[in-house]
């Protein structure tokens, strides 16, 4: 609704409405990542730099890049005067009501700059009525409101950096900026190493080539460009590659041991191939098939670590992360070819489709990846947002079981059903149509898809509870993970169509 002042309600009037709600979460429920970043808290405020990426006191060792180290280090000074047992490395699982409403009130705190960002992007949008929508759907968002302000992270600061860098993307005149941002995004958390060759590729084409000619270089752009990020990255991994420690923070960053799957099957692909295990395994004894013994029990114990399959063949890094670039390469080709601002945001989602859906050791969380920059583009028309709806339902109700206490779950689940009929049923009003042909089966798909949620929601929730009580408990997670895959890679095929067709 647009008022004489200008939209109602104002992304600022939703930010203080949102922020109440999320104080009186304050002794919810809080999850191990609260005593990861409590550690890394003690960590930095402790001991001497150098020491940072070797200490192992605790199993939550840290496993972030430098920059959020620093932001740790920088918060420690404040955790210190609010309760200095809290910023000792000995104290493990110390959580005293001092270091629960710190640790709280620094993640709204630094959604602040999640605030900042979005208006930044309202502001450079060519279409602000359907930017400003979106941006209050993310900061409203379900997956912020239970991985943050419940489960315990640090994402809408993070989010924040790149939708800054995405406001940026949309004007020529500060690509550079873009892509420096995206960089320092980078030295906060390496996941988002996941959209780097979106990033790659539009800046190459974009910002460091002529427009016109592939083999017109502008060398001004690419020395900015190239010595911005070397700067960016010296400041963060200069002193420890100087302290020769750059194989240890490495492998801190990249720990290639962990298992295909996280704990519960994130929902992707691979979910979908432990899924269809499972039911070759019943029926491998009529099909005749061999099966793995020593697997049987693998793929359903919900844990950290190798996953064996019974019936289908082993999945390797390589094999994830092929596929990954295979399945890329045709948006950022495109992307290459028509290296726009319109075209760039679909390509960045795209490429965090890919490497979200057959990534190693992918997190659930990591759907977040996904969502937040399609979100900023499924008002383009009403084919975006047909291919937009099965991922916010599949993304958001395969956070649930993150919160697996009874306490939470009502709260998880009206606040998530409010979002998506509010936001959704106005993203459907203000969607405006499409000048290209609709996708009949896509449609069809999003509405078939989004009624299935209810009873699945039922049986995972109650019923299973009621009949097995605690028998068979791995298969509601598993029927969520695979109800939630679907509709991800339904989501990711229509979207392809859409982008490929616009």
């Amino acid at each position: 609704m647009a008022t004489e002042s200008g939209p109602y309600p104002s992304i600022l009037q939703v930010a203080v409405v949102a922020t109440a709600l999320k104080v009186l979460l304050f002794p919810a429920y809080k999850s191990t990542d609260f005593e990861v970043h409590r550690n890394w808290l003690a960590i930095t405020n402790s001991l001497p730099v150098k020491e940072w990426y070797y200490e192992k006191t605790s199993e939550w060792t840290l496993d972030y890049p430098p920059f959020f180290a620093y932001s740790e280090w920088i918060l420690s000074q404040f955790a210190n005067v609010a309760d200095p047992l809290m910023v000792q490395v000995q104290n493990l699982n110390y959580s005293s009501w001092q270091t629960i409403y710190f640790q709280r009130t620094t993640v709204l705190l630094s959604e602040l700059f999640l605030l900042f960002a979005l208006n930044k992007f309202i502001q450079t949008s060519p279409v602000k009525s359907t930017a400003h929508a979106a941006a209050i759907a993310i900061f409203l968002s379900p997956g912020l409101f239970i991985i943050d302000h419940i489960h315990f992270q640090y994402n809408g600061f993070m989010y924040g950096i790149l939708i800054l860098s995405f406001a940026y993307a949309q004007r020529t005149q500060s690509l550079l900026a873009s892509g420096l941002i995206f960089a320092a995004l980078l030295c906060f958390k390496h996941i988002y190493l996941y959209l780097a060759p979106a990033y790659f590729i539009f800046l190459l084409r974009a910002y460091c080539l002529k427009p016109r000619s592939l083999f017109s270089i502008r060398w001004g752009n690419c020395i900015k460009l190239g010595s911005g990020i070397v700067a960016i990255f010296a400041a963060a991994f200069g002193p420890f590659a100087l302290w020769g420690q750059m194989p240890q923070v490495l492998s801190r960053l990249f720990p290639f041991s962990r298992g295909l799957c996280h704990a519960y099957w994130a929902p992707n692909v691979w979910a979908m191939y432990s899924f269809a295990d499972r039911v070759l395994l019943y029926a491998a004894p009529y099909l005749k098939l061999p099966v793995d013994a020593s697997a049987v029990h693998s793929v359903t114990r919900g844990l950290v670590g190798d996953t064996a399959f019974a019936v289908l063949p082993e999945i390797t890094p390589r094999m994830t992360f092929l596929l990954s670039i295979a399945t890329q390469l045709p948006p950022l080709a495109y992307l290459f070819l028509y290296p726009s601002d319109a075209n760039f945001l679909p390509a960045v989602t795209l490429t965090a489709y890919s490497s979200f859906l057959f990534g190693w050791h992918v997190h659930e969380k990591a759907i977040l990846l996904v969502l937040i920059p399609f979100t900023l583009i499924c008002l383009r028309d009403r084919r975006h947002f047909a291919a937009y709806l099965p991922l916010a339902v599949a993304g958001h109700v395969s956070l649930f079981p993150l919160l697996f206490t009874p306490q939470e779950w009502l709260g998880k689940i009206v606040y998530t059903l409010f979002w998506l009929i509010a936001v959704l049923y106005g993203f459907d009003q203000i969607a405006p149509a499409s000048n290209r042909p609709r996708v009949f089966l896509l449609d069809r798909f999003s509405v078939l898809y989004t009624t299935i949620a209810i009873p699945l929601l039922i049986y995972t929730s109650v019923v299973h509870q009621l009949v097995f009580r605690d028998k068979f408990e791995f298969i509601p997670l598993m029927f969520t993970s695979t109800y939630c895959a679907i509709g991800v890679v339904g989501s990711w095929l229509g979207f392809l169509v859409v982008y490929f067709t616009s």
